[in-house]
C-alpha cells in the first residue's frame, strides 16, 4: 500500500487563499510578533504561543516549569488579561522539562514556546490577533492535527505461516544470513529473478514480462556492505510512525531500551519528561505505552522498523539492513507514536515526538508522513507548500524543532555530532516531493521497483533543484503487477488478518515511499554502525552529504514511456492502464542509495570523518567519572595519564575505562597515552590530551 502520512491538507486550503502567485504570506501586528495563515483544520481553544527572550525570567518565576508544566496563569498581566476574556484555560511550555538538556533547550529557544488552551468556543482567530499585539510575544501560532492520506482498512498483503515455515526449510543458500525470507527481499540483494516467479505468471498471465537477469543489482547492495558490517547497538533511530511491535520476534532484541524506566510507568524516573518511556513514548495517549494492536492500525510502524532493524541471523522471518549479525549488535529502534487506530497527534504531538528523539539518543529521525506535494493534482489531493519560504512561514515551530533535532542530536564526541532527518518524498504521483522533506537540509526520498524505474505513485525534485533527493526501493505493484515486487518486512498478525492475534508477530508486504524511505534511514544507521567500528567521528551535515553522494546513477534508465496499472490486483483483475513519462524524472530522482559505497566513504577522508576524541571532563569536587576508551581507540591493551596538576585531579587506568576523580577546585591539563591492539594483532600507540575542570556543583541549575 501506498502509504504516507500528511499533515492535513486542508490546512493549505486555506494558506493559499492569503497568498499572490502561491507566495506564502503572514500578517504582522505590534510591533513584532506574527502569526501563522488559519488554517481549515485548526484545534478550537489552542494557540502556540512564543514569548520574546525579556519575559524568560517572568515565566519561570511564574511556577511554569515545573515536572508537570500546567499552570492558569502566566503571570504577565497584559497576558492573563487577554486569556481571562477567552475563558478559563491552562498554561504550559510545549517542550517538558529535561533538566539534562536545559541549557541547550533554551539555547534554542525552545523554551519559549506555550501552548495555550482555553474556551473552545471563543473566536481563535481573534484571540490570536490580541495575542500578537502584545509586546511579550514573538509569534503566534495555530495547533492542527496531523492526518494520514490512506484507508486503514486496506491490509498489507501478509506471508502465510504455511509459506513462512515451508521457507525455513527451503531457504536459499545464496544469502549471507539464515533468515529464511532474506531471499525474497529483493530490494537488499536484487539478483534478478524476482520478477521472473512461475507462480506469479500462472496467477496473472496477462501481466508484463520481464527478461530474468537484466534488472539484477537494482537493491540497496547490502550483500558487499554486511561483508563490513551490519550494525551496532549505539545508534538509535527513532521511528516517528504508528507504533512499533517491540515484542515482535524479529524486532524485540532490536529495541531502544531506556534502562530507568519500566514499561507504562506513571513516574519520571530519569527526568526527562516523559513517565514509564521504556521503548519510547506514545505521543497520541500520552504515556509510555506503545500501542499496535487497535483494529485500525495498519502494521506501518512495525513495517518501517523492519526494514531498518529486524534483527539478522537469529532463524526468523526477515532481515534488516543495520539489523546485526544475530550477537545482540544491530541498531536499536526508538518507537515515537504519531498514530493509533483512528487517532493521531497534532502539532504538539509531532513538536514534542522530534525533541524527544534528539533529548534521547536518536541520530536519525525516520519520517514516513508529510504535506502532499504542492504540485499534487488539485482534481484528487489539496496541494501543500512549493517552496521552502511557504514551509517555514505555515510552519514555524515545525522548522524550529527540526532544526534543534539537527543541531543538537548525537554527541561532539562521540560517532556524529547532529542528527539526520529522512523523509519519505511522497505518493501523489507528482513532480514535486512534499514538505518537510523537500526542505534543503532534510533528506527526500523517492521509490523505485526491482526493474529500477520509477514507481508510479512516487513523487521526485524538490525547490532545491533535487540536490537533497535520493532513491530507494519502495515497491512498484502497478507497473509490474506482482505482490514479490512490493517490500517484504515485519508486521503485527493482527495488521495482517482481521482480528488477527495483536500478540503474534507477522510479515507483509507494502509499496510506497513510505517504504523506500526507512531503506535509507536503515542503510545512513548501517554506515554510522560502521563510523564507530572505526572509531571515526563525523559532523551531520557532512554525513548527510555523504549519504546523498554514496549512490548509483540511475538516470540511463529512464528512456521513453513506462504502462503502470492504477489499481491492480495480483489476481489480474482488471485495472485502467496509464503510460509513465520517464524522461521527465531524469535529474529529479536522485541517485540509488548503496550501503557499499556509504562504508567505503566512511573509511575515506573526503567527507570531514576523523579519529574520535576524548571529551573534557567536567566533574564535582570528590567525586569522580568514567572516560570509556574503548569506543575512543578500539581495543586497549595499556594506558598510562599524566595530569599537570596533581592537585585538581588523579587519573587511573582499569580495564579500558579511565577514572578520574576530582580533588579541588580548578582546572588542569591531562595527557594520555594509550596502546591500541590492530584487528592483525599488531599494536601502536596513541596519544590525546584533554581537559579537566573540578567545580564545587556540577549542573545547569534546572530542578
Amino acid at each position: 500500500m501506498k502509504r504516507k502520512y500528511f499533515i492535513s491538507a486542508l490546512l493549505f486550503a486555506s494558506l493559499f487563499t492569503a497568498c499572490k502567485d502561491t507566495e506564502m504570506v503572514s500578517f504582522k501586528t505590534g510591533d513584532t510578533a506574527t502569526i501563522t495563515p488559519l488554517p481549515a483544520d485548526v484545534v478550537s481553544g489552542e494557540l502556540f504561543v512564543k514569548f520574546k527572550p525579556e519575559v524568560a525570567d517572568i515565566l519561570d518565576k511564574a511556577g511554569v516549569i515545573t515536572r508537570g508544566g500546567k499552570m492558569t496563569r502566566s503571570s504577565i498581566p497584559s497576558v492573563d488579561e487577554v486569556l481571562d476574556i477567552a475563558g478559563a484555560y491552562t498554561f504550559e511550555r510545549v517542550f517538558p522539562l529535561d533538566t539534562r538538556n536545559e541549557v541547550r533547550t533554551r539555547k534554542r529557544g525552545l523554551h519559549l514556546w506555550y501552548i495555550v488552551r482555553f474556551d473552545k468556543d471563543a473566536d481563535v482567530l481573534k484571540i490570536a490577533k490580541d495575542m500578537a499585539s502584545l509586546a511579550e510575544v514573538a509569534h503566534v501560532e495555530f495547533n492542527r492535527e496531523i492526518k494520514r492520506a490512506y484507508n486503514p482498512e486496506v491490509r498489507a498483503k501478509g506471508v502465510s505461516n504455511v509459506t513462512l515455515n515451508a521457507a525455513k526449510v527451503l531457504k536459499s543458500g545464496n544469502v549471507p544470513f539464515n533468515d529464511p525470507r532474506l531471499s525474497d527481499q529483493w530490494h537488499y540483494i536484487n539478483d534478478g529473478t524476482v520478477l521472473n516467479n512461475e507462480e506469479d505468471l500462472k496467477k496473472n498471465p496477462n501481466a508484463p514480462k520481464f527478461e530474468k537477469g537484466t534488472y539484477a543489482g537494482n537493491d540497496v547492495n547490502c550483500k558487499e556492505a554486511w561483508k563490513k558490517c551490519t550494525g551496532d547497538p549505539s545508534i538509535i533511530v527513532a521511528v516517528l510512525d504508528e507504533g512499533v511491535m517491540y515484542s515482535h520476534p524479529d524486532l524485540k532484541a532490536n529495541m531502544w531500551v531506556n534502562p530507568n524506566e519500566t514499561l507504562g510507568s506513571l513516574t519520571d524516573v530519569d527526568g526527562n519528561g516523559y513517565c514509564g518511556d521504556r521503548h519510547g513514548y506514545n505521543f497520541v495517549t500520552d504515556n509510555g505505552l506503545i500501542s499496535w494492536g487497535d483494529p485500525n492500525d495498519s502494521g506501518h510502524g512495525t513495517h518501517v522498523a523492519g526494514t531498518i532493524a529486524a534483527v539478522n541471523n537469529n532463524g526468523e522471518g526477515v532481515c534488516g539492513i543495520a539489523g546485526g549479525s544475530g550477537n545482540n549488535d544491530g541498531v536499536k529502534i526508538m518507537s515515537c507514536q504519531l498514530f493509533s487506530g483512528n487517532m493521531g497527534v497534532t502539532l504538539l504531538g509531532e513538536a514534542k515526538a522530534v525533541k524527544y528523539a534528539a533529548d534521547n539518543g536518536a541520530v536519525i529521525l525516520q519520517c514516513s508522513w508529510g504535506y502532499n506535494s504542492g504540485l499534487a493534482n488539485p482534481l484528487f489531493y489539496t496541494p501543500g507548500p512549493r517552496t521552502d519560504k511557504e514551509w517555514m512561514t505555515s510552519a514555524v515551530m515545525e522548522k524550529e524543532v527540526m532544526e534543534y533535532f539537527l543541531h543538537n542530536a548525537g554527541d561532539p564526541n562521540g560517532v556524529i555530532e547532529g542528527g539526520v532527518i529522512i523523509f519519505a518524498a511522497g505518493n501523489e504521483y507528482s513532480a514535486m516531493a512534499g514538505y518537510p522533506g523537500a526542505y534543503g537540509d532534510f533528506i527526500s526520498v523517492a521509490s523505485i521497483g526491482p526493474d529500477g524505474t520509477p514507481a508510479p505513485y512516487s513523487n521526485y525534485g524538490t525547490p532545491s533543484g533535487s540536490k537533497n533527493m535520493i532513491t530507494a526501493p519502495g515497491g512498484d505493484g502497478e507497473g509490474t503487477q506482482r505482490k514479490r515486487a512490493l517490500v517484504l518486512s515485519t508486521m503485527p498478525q493482527s495488521a495482517i488478518d482481521l482480528g488477527g492475534n495483536a500478540t503474534e508477530g507477522g510479515y507483509g508486504y507494502m509499496e510506497g515511499t513510505s517504504m523506500a524511505c526507512p531503506h535509507v534511514s536503515g542503510v545512513a544507521a548501517l554506515g554510522l554502525s560502521y563510523a564507530a567500528k572505526l572509531h571515526k567521528h563525523f559532523r551531520a551535515d557532512d554525513y548527510r552529504k555523504l549519504l546523498l553522494e554514496s549512490v548509483t546513477p540511475i538516470d540511463n534508465k529512464y528512456d521513453g514511456f513506462k504502462p503502470y496499472w492504477y489499481g491492480w490486483n495480483e489476481n489480474g483483475m482488471a485495472a485502467p492502464c496509464f503510460q509513465l513519462d520517464l524522461n521527465a524524472h531524469r535529474g529529479k530522482m536522485g541517485g540509488l542509495i548503496d550501503a557499499a559505497k556509504v562504508l567505503a566513504n566512511v573509511e575515506g577522508s573526503s567527507y570531514g570523518g576523523r579519529p574520535m576524541k576524548l571529551p573534557n571532563v567536567m566533574v564535582q569536587n570528590g567525586a569522580s567519572q568514567q572516560i570509556d576508551l574503548i569506543r575512543v581507540f578500539g581495543k586497549v591493551k595499556s594506558a598510562t595519564c599524566q595530569v599537570e596538576d596533581a592537585a585538581v585531579a588523579s587519573v587511573e587506568y582499569a580495564a579500558g575505562t579511565l577514572v578520574v576523580k576530582a580533588l579541588k577546585e580548578g582546572a588542569t591539563k591531562a595527557t594520555i597515552s594509550v596502546e591500541v591492539v590492530a584487528e592483525d594483532g599488531s599494536t601502536q600507540t596513541q596519544f590525546q590530551s584533554f581537559v579537566i575542570t573540578v567545580r564545587a556543583e556540577v549542573g545547569n541549575g534546572w530542578m
